[in-house]
């Protein structure tokens, strides 16, 4: 399969969901190559980047898991790599 690099962003509106996204993320770890995440304050969320390296399937399953948590949004970015 071929593998892919990508950016995901995802925006975190209740800190209560921080718990199940972080237990998602670390499943995945193996995709993540660098992760940021700042607490946006005025906004009341916090926004998190990923850096990520991976086959599309593994990266759809990942983003699809976080997608179905409650009061998280992520949308993704990927290239194919050379």
């Amino acid at each position: 399969m071929e593998k892919r690099l990508g950016v995901i962003g995802i925006v975190v509106q209740d800190l209560a969901s921080a718990g199940e996204l972080n237990a998602i993320l670390h499943e995945y770890a193996g995709l993540i190559v660098g992760r940021m995440g700042i607490p946006y304050r005025e906004r009341g969320v916090s926004v998190i980047s990923l850096i990520v390296d991976g086959d599309n399937d593994q990266i759809s399953a990942m983003t699809g898991k976080i997608g179905k948590i409650r009061h998280v949004t992520v949308k993704s970015a990927l290239a194919k790599t050379v």
